[in-house]
């Protein structure tokens, strides 16, 4: 459990220092989610492995099973500069345009909840998608760490960008 906060620590460090960049190259101020328009589908560079998202119509059929794990954002920002706090349901995927909602249902115990994915990761082989620790409660594998989740996009974009199914 302690290897993957320490994981879950290093991930986010990399989405800030993303996060302090995308503000350097657009200006002096910080960055906002008003520095997004409606979506955030820009390819990134991290641990020197390119990721492409995908389109927001490929988003809008993404309907995959895989392993997810849980990491703790309290008061940190996601990758379109989200303040990200404990207790809230949020999740983390390299893919998908940001933000979008997503239904997780775990395999095991087959409960589900929605969350919203507003930041990026994981960056661990093999894991589909990381969530909140209140995701991970909700879901029944808070002490276990890994489940195997189904993941269906529900909406992709916020305001007059919101996209549905």
């Amino acid at each position: 459990m302690r290897k993957i906060f320490l994981i879950g620590c290093a991930a986010l460090s990399l989405i800030l220092v993303t996060c302090q960049q995308f503000s350097s190259q657009n200006g002096a101020r910080p960055a906002t989610h008003e520095d997004y328009k409606g979506y955030k589908m820009a390819p990134y560079t991290v641990g020197g492995n390119r990721f492409v998202p995908m389109s927001v119509e490929q988003a809008l059929r993404y309907d995959v099973v895989g392993k997810a794990s849980w990491y703790e954002a309290d008061g940190a920002q996601g990758a379109i500069c989200q303040k990200l706090y404990a207790g809230e349901l949020y999740a983390a995927h390299r893919t998908l345009p940001l933000p979008c909602e997503v239904k997780i249902t775990s395999m095991t115990t087959g409960k589900s909840c929605i969350v919203r994915v507003a930041d990026r990761g994981p960056y661990i082989h093999g894991r589909l998608i990381d969530v909140s620790t209140a995701v991970a409660r909700v879901l029944g594998f808070e002490h276990a760490g890994l489940d195997t989740v189904r993941v269906q996009v529900l909406s992709v974009g916020d305001g007059a960008y919101k996209r549905t199914r």
